[in-house]
């Protein structure tokens, strides 16, 4: 609700009148209670007027009155659809301001008419009339048409971007937002319809379901296919867990306190499932994102003409207001067909700059990239993964990837995302982020990730198996070979070829990283390895640490992970490594690089020791021996100092309260190398290590209690997570038995036991009987 603040007059700028004060305080003061008049237009028409030539509220009020007056069941609709217009004129100017003016906060004193038009109950006023029945109205004055709702519509998105309070205020109205839904319907009305919606459930405080609006599956299976990218966009809001924008939440003690309170599904899931549910819906979607747009020539101008619209269309309903024309214009000289390629045949689109209908394809694709990268990611995923297979997504994404995901072109002025999705960047940075981030929910732990190969491609996994003398993946023999990509290169090829041409510093390659790791992550496969390596990504990503300069966190953590399951348990690969960091320079800039960040690297400094430990084991194959005795990182791994280094850091730098899924990493890299240890009967001796550690610093019992505190939240956060424990074993060829009982070892209570940590700790400097858990 919009107050005003102060004794200034937020039109005139001086004092305000005491009759003005009365009246704006008393009609405020009626809506907050509830008591009285609750709206303007209740005031006698004559005292609006004679206020209205003092204060210049432009004649709101009286129109209100006027509109109010005119808009019953019976009362001819004609009229109050003219004093509407006026209103929108008046209201519109505003808005456009705010909008050019990318104004962060709406203020009456900037906005005074939609201001004064909401504070008259004007607001109300329109909802009411739209929601009105009108199974009465007989005569066609009396009727509401299309041109009054589409009207009232945009006059109340105007008053939502321009006064604090309107979007909120309709938000918690429930039965308006459910009525909103029935109005897309209509083709005619369902553009303004969609974006007021949107606008509405971003503000909501809790998320809509969407069981209960009328009729969901028939209301969607109408929608053509313009109105079901757009449908996306508000889906995006029903279907996301939402943000908690506060650091301190995202810890993992946090979560699972929030876990143990909520047992049942949230809203998202079960909106998730509700759209699952809705016949040949995933079917359209992989229509929409692999959809082809028709390029004109004059391909080579493309980027500047691109920015050049940008600048003016800063948001995509600019777009949709453009295409609803075409497709007024596709009406009025033929019946219009519903189907997917109807958008694309529209006489004005053919009047556009080819630009402007490629963005248009564009963001339709980044909202429903975005819908499915979200499903992929719920409880529904192998059901989701199974249709999204069946209806060919990943051949349909194959063959837009060089024409219009990945064009070849180089941007002058690239600017650098960070990995938010939700930055405010170009359709075409969000486009690419979108495709990216739906390649690595795809592969990752999942069997289907073969399929963004071709059937050569995975001809030659078969080879490099059979070459090793290792049996092929189950998951490569069971690939359906007619679901798979086509032409000369799949997809991951395709990625790896941009991924080699991109800036150092560029956003993308952080993406990009994330999505070839997401290929490789699980149970490691050799023949996998291999193949990426034989494209001379392993060298790539070394220039890239090494040499390129590279300062961004983000993109050096990618492909720090990256590395990581690259190198995994393959001798090739250490060899390749030593090949490449073949000074001393190269060799100490590389450790520099991964002592900089060991939230960031602490994967890499994992599949080192893991790989140390199975090599040293294999001292029957030659080829293993002349690698381990030859290669500068297993050596500088295999002294014994430098791995203490590690735990002690990794250690150190973690505590319960600060563990995320981030940087939980860190504990689990701390606990490999102890396991390793206990293998070989030294676990004793990094214990004793690390309580020397503590004892040189000066801080007697700090790293060991904190060490402990962490293990009883391990136990606590893996133990009742399947998925957690089953990453943990594949990862690292450890059976998910061994780290329960290394962590129950380690966490034992008998102080004559070499092995628990208890022994370490003298007794003054004890912290155990603390439960950092409860706190």
């Amino acid at each position: 609700m919009a107050t005003l603040q102060g004794s200034q007059s937020p039109w005139t700028g001086g004092k305000r009148r005491k009759c003005n004060g009365n009246i704006v305080t008393k009609i405020t003061a009626c809506q907050i209670t509830g008591h009285g008049f609750n709206r303007g237009t209740q005031l006698p028409g004559i005292l609006l007027e004679e206020r209205d030539r003092r204060v210049k509220w432009h004649g709101i009020p009286t129109m209100l009155q006027k509109l109010h007056d005119s808009s019953h069941p019976n009362s001819d609709l004609s009229h109050a659809h003219s004093l509407l217009k006026v209103l929108l004129s008046q209201l519109s100017m505003e808005a456009m301001s705010f909008v050019t003016e990318d104004r962060k906060t709406a203020q009456e004193s900037t906005f005074p008419n939609t201001y004064t038009f909401e504070l008259f109950g004007g607001v109300d006023l329109l909802v009411e009339i739209l929601m009105r029945p009108t199974v009465t109205m007989h005569n066609s004055k009396n009727q509401m048409n299309d041109d009054l709702v589409k009207d009232c519509l945009s006059v109340l998105y105007n008053c939502c971007m321009c006064t604090e309070g309107v979007t909120r205020s309709l938000a918690a109205r429930d039965d308006f937002v459910l009525f909103l839904f029935t109005l897309m319907n209509n083709k005619k009305t369902f553009l303004q319809t969609a974006t007021l919606i949107e606008d509405i459930l971003g503000a909501k405080k809790e998320m809509i379901q969407l069981e209960g609006i009328p009729n969901l599956s028939g209301l969607v299976q109408s929608f053509d296919q313009q109105q079901l990218a757009n449908f996306c966009r508000i889906l995006s809001v029903t279907i996301s867990e939402p943000d908690v924008g506060n650091d301190d939440k995202h810890t993992l003690l946090a979560k699972n306190a929030q876990q143990k309170k909520n047992n049942t599904p949230s809203r998202a899931e079960v909106n998730q499932v509700a759209l699952l549910n809705i016949p040949g819906f995933i079917e359209r979607l992989c229509k929409l994102a692999t959809r082809k747009v028709s390029e004109a020539t004059g391909a080579s101008s493309f980027l500047q003409e691109l920015e050049d619209w940008y600048t003016w269309l800063d948001n995509a309903l600019v777009l949709d207001a453009l295409m609803q024309m075409a497709s007024e214009e596709t009406e009025q000289s033929s019946t219009e067909s519903s189907d997917e390629s109807s958008l694309a045949t529209s006489p004005l689109r053919h009047h556009l700059p080819q630009s402007m209908k490629i963005v248009h394809e564009i963001m339709y694709k980044v909202e429903v990239l975005y819908v499915l990268c979200v499903l992929l990611m719920g409880r529904q995923r192998n059901q989701v993964h199974k249709m999204l297979a069946e209806f060919r997504l990943i051949p349909g994404l194959n063959n837009l990837f060089d024409k219009l995901i990945w064009r070849k072109y180089t941007a002058s002025n690239h600017v650098v995302h960070g990995q938010n999705e939700n930055c405010d960047c170009s359709p075409e940075i969000s486009f690419k982020i979108q495709f990216l981030r739906l390649l690595q929910s795809f592969s990752d732990h999942h069997e289907n990730k073969y399929l963004l190969l071709n059937s050569q491609e995975l001809n030659e996994l078969s080879a490099i198996s059979m070459k090793a003398n290792i049996p092929e993946v189950e998951a490569l023999v069971n690939t359906d070979r007619s679901l798979v990509c086509d032409g000369k290169k799949g997809l991951l090829t395709r990625l790896l070829t941009v991924m080699k041409r991109e800036p150092p510093d560029s956003s993308f390659r952080f993406w990009q990283a994330r999505a070839v790791e997401s290929f490789l992550r699980g149970a490691t496969s050799y023949a996998d390895q291999m193949f990426l390596l034989k494209r001379g990504l392993l060298e790539h990503i070394l220039f890239c640490i090494i040499d390129s300069g590279c300062t961004s966190r983000d993109v050096l953590q990618s492909y720090f992970d990256l590395l990581g399951e690259l190198m995994k348990f393959n001798i090739d690969a250490f060899n390749r490594f030593n090949k490449y960091v073949n000074t001393e320079e190269k060799f100490q800039t590389f450790l520099t690089q991964i002592n900089s960040s060991l939230v960031d690297s602490n994967m890499l400094v994992r599949c080192i020791v893991l790989s140390l430990d199975r090599f040293e084991n294999q001292t029957e194959d030659v080829k293993v021996v002349e690698v381990l005795s030859e290669c500068c990182l297993l050596s500088y791994m295999a002294r014994v100092e430098n791995r203490l280094t590690f735990l002690f850091r990794l250690v150190n730098i973690i505590n319960v309260q600060t563990l995320t899924q981030e940087n939980v990493s860190c504990l689990n890299t701390s606990l490999v190398i102890l396991m390793l240890a206990r293998r070989r009967s030294k676990l004793p001796f990094y214990l004793d290590a690390l309580r020397e550690k503590e004892y040189a610093e000066k801080y007697p019992g700090c790293l060991l209690n904190n060490f402990h505190n962490l293990l009883r939240f391990w136990q606590r956060h893996y133990l009742n997570k399947d998925k957690d424990s089953t990453c943990l074993e594949n990862s690292s060829c450890i059976p998910f038995s061994y780290w329960k009982e290394t962590v129950s070892v380690l966490l034992g209570v008998d102080r004559t036991s070499s092995s628990a940590i208890a022994s370490y700790i003298d007794e003054p400097y004890m912290d155990l009987d603390t439960d950092p858990l409860e706190e």
